[in-house]
């Protein structure tokens, strides 16, 4: 799927996994969102990947030397690399020095940490692992991908915060764009689902006390803590073609900004969000008009879903944004944090693959108070809006720092 406003440098999706809690797969994430699914409840206020056994996946011995975080990503990073193509044993698609790899991750292995604090106080400083420092730091998913599968170019972790998964998303494009990669895996993991930051959210306001995430809802009280991973192979369009790839989809466009306001509250006019927004569809060249959906951010916190709603209806106009299918996949999934945009990523060019959107689980009574909009609220066939017959989608993401990104995704238009 070329981009005809950038010929081959356009970038294109030629793989993508998840592991979510909703399961092992993007192909369940879609399926079990669309039918309004929402994750079994764990054993702290969060939701996990349920039927995540890491030594299912991974060889024992990279288990026992990775937090979970790192594994998460490595078993979504293989769906996503088998589906472009690489397989075990036959030659790599890539060179391996033109690949790198950016995971993006927001707090890093804190049962690592947490784990290793109880033995040191417990037993003794002798007594900790000489692990724990290469598994909690937030850099691993990187490191141990490209070990993993040789890939030789730059790897690198984004860390800011909620955002830090659509950010590693925008960074990949940008690698690509530079030249300095043929190939670049991209996404975000976390795995941060423990007592201790439940703890912090909690006292922070923005945990829900109910333990249901719903987003735009008159009755939504905070979010649930997720955990999962999401990775997308990017590569330009011209690279795709040719090595003979199937193209699933194209990344056309990447805006972010800073709130420069607080470092947990949001910028409380929306204009800076609203200005993420703005800078991703001008990048892909799509008119507000042509998107067919909206993947939220969508905490399911009164202020947050406020403000997103009021950046959105700035960046996209208020008759545009009344019309146009949004939904949160925070109401099935919880709140993934440093995987969220990349999770959120993989879930929008799903619905764009499949030309249905999911809806928002948990949604029951949208609230007045956030203006027009069209919630989407049980499954929605899409409709393109745009030129070529395309479908455009929109996914955004706001982490603590102030950081605001906000990606534009296309396919092909399938009605």
């Amino acid at each position: 799927m070329s981009d005809p406003e950038k010929g081959g440098r356009a970038v294109v999706v030629t793989g993508f996994g998840a592991v979510t809690p909703l399961g092992v797969g993007a192909g369940l994430l879609h399926e079990r969102a669309v039918a309004g699914d929402v994750a079994a409840p764990g054993p702290h206020p969060a939701v996990r990947p349920a039927d995540f056994t890491a030594t299912d996946h991974l060889p024992r011995n990279l288990v026992r030397r990775t937090d979970r975080f790192t594994q998460l990503a490595l078993v979504a990073a293989d769906e996503a690399l088998t589906q472009a193509g690489k397989r075990d044993g036959a030659p790599s698609p890539w060179r391996p020095e033109r690949v790198a790899c950016v995971i993006g991750c927001g707090l890093g292995g804190t049962s690592s940490f947490e784990a290793q604090r109880e033995v040191y106080g417990r037993e003794g400083a002798e007594f900790v692992s000489p692990l724990m420092v290469p598994q909690m730091m937030a850099n691993a998913a990187a490191a141990h991908l490209s070990m993993r599968h040789g890939f030789r170019g730059e790897s690198l972790c984004v860390a800011s915060a909620c955002s830090s998964g659509a950010q590693a998303v925008g960074t990949g494009m940008r690698l690509l764009a530079s030249g300095a990669a043929d190939a670049v895996v991209v996404g975000g993991a976390e795995a941060a689902s423990s007592d201790l930051v439940a703890a912090a959210f909690a006292n922070a306001g923005a945990l829900s006390p109910s333990g249901s995430a719903r987003p735009f809802d008159r009755d939504r009280d905070g979010f649930v803590i997720g955990e999962g991973a999401g990775i997308l192979v990017l590569e330009t369009a011209e690279g795709a073609a040719r090595r003979g790839a199937e193209v699933l989809g194209a990344v056309r466009g990447y805006g972010a900004t800073s709130d420069a306001h607080h470092v947990t509250a949001p910028e409380p006019t929306g204009g800076p969000a609203g200005r993420a927004v703005a800078l991703a569809l001008r990048e892909a060249a799509v008119a507000p008009g042509e998107l067919a959906y909206v993947n939220a951010h969508g905490t399911g916190t009164s202020l947050n879903d406020r403000l997103e709603c009021e950046a959105l209806r700035q960046a996209l106009g208020a008759d545009v944004l009344a019309e146009l299918p949004l939904s949160s996949s925070k109401g099935a999934l919880g709140h993934l944090f440093g995987a969220a945009g990349a999770v959120e990523a993989v879930a929008t060019l799903q619905a764009l693959r499949h030309g249905v959107a999911p809806p928002t689980a948990g949604l029951r009574r949208p609230d007045p108070a956030l203006g027009p909009l069209d919630l989407v609220r049980t499954a929605r066939k899409l409709t393109t809006r745009a030129r070529g017959g395309r479908l455009f989608g929109l996914s955004t993401s706001f982490g603590f720092g102030g950081h605001n990104a906000a990606l534009v995704l296309a396919v092909e238009g399938r009605s």
